[in-house]
């Protein structure tokens, strides 16, 4: 993956097209700041039960976007990510209607996970309470197959959304043909989507267990024989993801975020400097995507019955949450947990600028900041314009996680490209994207408690940031061309 900002985002909701709108606006207005670009699922549909992750085929474009020849155009002009839905698919995908519609007799009845699979011989008590998941109530759901037999099956997040035996030689197919599929059409790196679910064993707790990390492994090595690189997608304990990062190309930062966050309301940088001496660094740096704000993922391990404590204390991290819905209005609070029927227990859904009270100085140097860390940037559509709450959205689907997931017009993005806060922000990606520095060594600089302050250096080239969290003072400065110094200042 090129060292540079890479975008994230629904093919169908920045300008409202396709994959031709979307490549003609990374190569017109968007010109130049982005080194890839990360396709959340364009396959058919884009807009089941959970936008697109529930997959009805999973190796065919919605052709409401295009179709490969258009993911091979985008491949060829800049670096492509795709998602591999790895954990389930859709309950009206063919394969699971054809099994429905014959029982046992389906070709494709090894593709499921069954209940009686896990646990041939019943489940007690203490097997189901050990089920680690990520909303409430039982992973499971009762079918109904071919001459009235019924059947439960497992579904991690919800009804419509089939397990998969991924160990099974059916499971192990499917997966295959979809890594295939990619690979053929130009796509270069995939995201494992819902990959800590994907195993279950009795008694365990069916969540990054040994055997997951086996999983990931294999996976991984399947996908680098054909030319993709991988990352992990795991929302859980910070030294859980360390682990899973030993393992893959790369991994998410989601502990960042709240750090941030943690940083700003608090005043003080010592969490995150804690989190940055530990932190891997083949990650994938971000703020926002297209769910909530982890806050597990800086949170004590629940799921540890050692109790591993957080980056940061419990009452801390409560009122965390509390200072978001506060700057959010309240907004965040309806879409967040049992308010939204999505029912994300580990995460807050929220837009980071509005998280932010839309300040734009905090912003920017929240960005800033995430820019600094090791590792490579990932920003979404919506935090790239910094975009507000959408309230309209939440309210016509109840999904809580819409509140972040605006659909921009073509002329929205042209007036938010107008925006001082989003014009700055498209200066900081050019100098992260164009700066030496960035491919040299990283330092955390020796500071106050309350001060942030890191340094790149290649050779004679350097870039530093410097945040004083008390009051918003900073610097920014860098070598430039001349042999000067340049800067930027956020107001």
């Amino acid at each position: 993956m090129k060292n540079q900002v890479q975008l994230i985002t629904y093919v169908d909701r920045l300008g409202g097209g396709g994959l031709r709108e979307l490549q003609a606006l990374l190569e017109g207005p968007l010109k130049g700041v982005f080194g890839g670009v990360h396709l959340l699922p364009f396959f058919y549909p884009v807009d089941g039960a959970d936008a697109g992750f529930d997959p009805i085929d999973h190796t065919q474009v919605d052709p409401r976007l295009g179709d490969w020849s258009d993911i091979r155009g985008l491949a060829g002009s800049m670096e492509v990510m795709a998602d591999v839905i790895v954990n389930h698919v859709s309950s009206d995908s063919p394969q699971f209607l054809d099994y429905v519609a014959q029982g046992d007799a389906s070709a494709h009845a090894g593709l499921f996970l069954g209940f009686d699979d896990v646990f041939p011989q019943g489940a007690t008590e203490a097997d189901l309470l050990a089920i680690y998941r990520p909303r409430p109530g039982l992973p499971f759901t009762t079918v109904t197959l071919a001459g009235g037999r019924r059947r439960i099956l497992w579904t991690t997040f919800t009804p419509q959304q089939i397990d998969i035996a991924v160990q099974g030689p059916q499971g192990q197919a499917y997966l295959a043909a979809i890594l295939q599929t990619l690979a053929d059409n130009g796509v270069r790196m995939v995201r494992l989507d819902a990959v800590g679910y994907a195993l279950k064993r009795a008694g365990a707790s069916c969540f990054m267990m040994p055997e997951t990390f086996a999983f990931i492994g294999d996976f991984a090595a399947q996908a680098r024989a054909l030319g993709i690189e991988v990352l992990v997608e795991i929302h859980s304990h910070h030294q859980r993801q360390i682990e899973v990062a030993r393992q893959v190309d790369w991994v998410y930062d989601f502990a960042l975020p709240p750090l941030v966050l943690h940083a700003f309301f608090f005043k003080t940088a010592e969490p995150l400097k804690t989190w940055i001496g530990m932190r891997p660094n083949n990650a994938l740096t971000v703020l926002d995507t297209h769910d909530g704000i982890g806050i597990i993922d800086i949170g004590a391990d629940a799921s540890d019955r050692v109790g591993r404590p957080g980056l940061v204390p419990p009452a801390e991290l409560d009122a965390l949450v509390e200072r978001i819905h506060l700057n959010s209005g309240g907004a965040s609070r309806r879409a967040t947990g049992a308010a939204a029927s999505n029912l994300d227990l580990y995460q807050v859904n929220c837009t980071f600028y509005d998280a932010l009270a839309r300040d734009d100085r905090s912003y920017l140097l929240a960005r800033a900041i995430q820019f600094f860390m090791p590792g490579v940037p990932q920003v979404y559509y919506v935090g790239l314009l910094a975009g507000h709450n959408d309230l309209s959205l939440l309210g016509a689907s109840g999904v809580g996680r819409d509140i972040n997931r605006h659909r921009y017009s073509p002329e929205e993005i042209a007036a938010q490209l107008g925006r001082p806060v989003v014009s700055k922000l498209l200066a900081l990606i050019r100098l992260r994207n164009a700066h030496p520095a960035f491919g040299g060594s990283f330092a955390l600089m020796p500071s106050d408690p309350a001060v942030l302050a890191t340094r790149w250096q290649a050779g004679a080239e350097w870039a530093e940031l410097q945040v004083d969290l008390r009051d918003l003072s900073h610097h920014l400065r860098f070598s430039d061309a001349a042999g000067g110094v340049g800067q930027i200042q956020f107001g």
